[in-house]
């Protein structure tokens, strides 16, 4: 069995020889098929016969794939050294080059769109094969579509309209630097550094960050308060008064591919089920010897005699393949390719981008993963999520890169399902103490990935009515202190500085609506979960099935198809019942 060593991922696979005439050739060669493809404008016809049609998708589809290719491997090439000032100019060559082309080829988007009447249209998608549903989708966001000189018109002014708001929040709140003491000592601090204190064993130390964090918001709430309420009305605006969407959500479950009915049902299942983490909560308070917590002890770390255990880079490897070969050997070793050719980035160096990432420039091509590994039981887990989305990836090989990605919701199901099954395989080998403290910062997390972001998106449902009816920053607190009280009922003391807590979370401003994905995501993986705990191995056909489709169905009709109805709460239920016996293990180890 080969052994797994820290390093750096090789790039071949898409650029082999990448000196400054390959990219030249490489360039001219996808604008020559670009240019010959706009030849095709003017004799376009709805009547066009279906074998025709496919060719043109076809003539897309290849001039997409090489452009994402270079653009996979100028943006790799980025992230292993920001530093480096070749990568930084090459990503920013291909970048704008990218984007030409695109623009080149949204003529025939929009006929698609706008010029093929209901017949023809339905006559194409149906002899469409894996393109169907891409085609279907593109005629749905049609009727939210406005003629091509106004769709210019909001591009040109999105750049120094909503983008520049967004890009002055960034400015302005990265900019900010925290002075905290910690210890008796004032440190000065960025918001990375801040962040790591609030997961201070200290309660003094854990409050005096929120506090620094707040404070600087709270000198600046009346620029930011007005950047956001901007950023809302721009958002509704365009997105209800111009384009006709029925409401603020809509706008994002539209571009996710799922109806209303489905991202109501997710969200009052979150709130009926706060109760579990509460439950949670009071137990926390127990263990870190505390009548109640208070918000800012949420994140506190368990009281815990033992050290922290280190993994080796090898042993996580195995450990991960190990977890996924017990599910489905194949899914191990679609894994085992993506080390086996050296496409991950594990080392920690200078330069290199922090976080962690799984990128799939084309579907023919073994996903890339970067992780900074240290060691820790966390690492290990990251390794799993990222190696999670590799898989989802590589089980949808087989469908053009036009249809290959999963929608949002469905984007992290593999990645978080891959971690249970780690967590799985590891907590039957841990001590009592060991499992104690793992279970405990799965249900931190699972709180953090579900809890949170649903109540988040209970937020900003009501942020966006109140919004629109003109409103103060003050009250826009008081509606997030609300909806903090809601969420945790009796079980933490939240106190009056965390009303302008949603001042400081970049999704509201970044991506509005944005948030739920990740509950839809983490409790879909869950309700699978539990189906494999029922059905053994007999699952996993069922599983490598939906991950194959990718994005050629909507989500309904997919998890349909497998017996799963996501229109039904009893679907997400399962999801909650699974962290409910979670919550109830912990306590019995307690």
């Amino acid at each position: 069995m080969m052994r797994h060593k820290l390093g750096k991922w090789n790039l071949d696979e898409l650029v082999k020889n990448p000196t400054r005439a390959v990219f030249d050739q490489k360039l001219a060669k996808i604008e020559s098929n670009a240019k010959r493809f706009e030849k095709i404008k003017k004799s376009l016809n709805p009547k066009v016969s279906s074998g025709k049609f496919l060719r043109l998708l076809r003539d897309i589809e290849n001039i997409t794939e090489k452009s994402s290719v270079i653009g996979g491997y100028a943006s790799l090439r980025y992230s292993e050294n920001t530093q480096s000032d070749e990568a930084t100019s090459l990503l920013t060559r291909i970048s704008k080059f990218g984007s030409d082309i695109e623009n080149r080829l949204l003529f025939f988007d929009l006929w698609w769109k706008k010029q093929v009447d209901e017949k023809n249209a339905r006559r194409l998608i149906k002899s469409a094969g894996q393109f169907s549903e891409y085609l279907r989708f593109k005629r749905l966001l049609a009727k939210y579509s406005l003629s091509e000189p106004e769709e210019r018109i909001i591009n040109t002014l999105d750049v120094t309209g909503v983008s520049a708001l967004v890009k002055l929040y960034d400015k302005i709140t990265n900019a900010y630097v925290y002075v905290v003491t910690v210890d008796g000592k004032k440190r000065t601090m960025n918001r990375e550094q801040l962040t790591t204190l609030v997961r201070s064993k200290k309660a003094k130390t854990r409050e005096a960050a929120y506090k620094s964090l707040f404070s600087k918001y709270n000198e600046n709430k009346g620029v930011t308060g007005e950047i956001y309420q901007n950023i809302v009305l721009n958002w509704r605006d365009e997105g209800i008064g111009m384009r006709g969407f029925s409401s603020p959500i809509t706008i994002r479950n539209i571009s996710n591919n799922v109806d209303n009915e489905t991202t109501k049902t997710l969200l009052n299942v979150c709130k009926k089920n706060s109760k579990i983490f509460q439950k949670y909560f009071l137990q926390k308070a127990k263990l870190l010897g505390m009548r109640k917590l208070r918000r800012y002890d949420l994140y506190a770390p368990r009281k815990s005699k033992i050290k922290e255990k280190n993994y080796a880079y090898d042993k996580s490897v195995k450990l991960v393949l190990e977890s996924l070969a017990k599910f489905s050997p194949v899914l191990s070793e679609y894994a085992d390719n993506v080390f086996k050719k050296k496409h991950v980035d594990s080392i920690i160096r200078p330069g290199k981008t922090v976080g962690a990432f799984c990128s799939t420039p084309s579907p023919k091509i073994t996903p890339y993963v970067l992780v900074n590994f240290t060691g820790k039981s966390r690492d290990v887990f990251t390794l799993a999520h990222e190696i999670g989305h590799a898989i989802h990836s590589i089980s949808a090989s087989d469908k053009s890169i036009l249809v290959s990605d999963a929608s949002l919701p469905l984007a992290e199901t593999a990645s978080t399902f891959s971690e249970m099954l780690l967590y799985d395989k590891l907590s039957e080998t841990v001590s009592k103490q060991e499992k104690k403290t793992m279970l405990s910062e799965k249900i931190d997390d699972f709180y953090a990935t579900i809890g949170r972001q649903s109540f988040f998106t209970l937020f900003e449902i009501e942020a966006h009515k109140q919004i629109a009816n003109s409103t103060t920053v003050d009250e826009i607190s008081k509606t997030y202190l609300q909806n903090l009280n809601e969420q945790f009922g009796n079980s933490v003391k939240v106190s009056e500085d965390f009303g302008l807590e949603w001042s400081c979370i970049p999704h509201f401003h970044h991506a509005p609506f944005y948030c739920y994905a990740y509950a839809f995501g983490n409790l879909l993986a869950l309700s699978l979960f539990q189906r494999y705990k029922k059905e053994g191995k007999g699952f996993a056909p069922t599983y490598i099935e939906i991950l194959s489709a990718g994005g050629t169905k909507k989500p309904e009709k997919l998890l349909r198809e497998s017996g799963m109805d996501i229109t039904k709460p009893r679907f997400w239920q399962d999801g909650f019942d699974y962290i409910q016996e979670q919550v109830k293990e912990l306590s019995k180890l307690n």
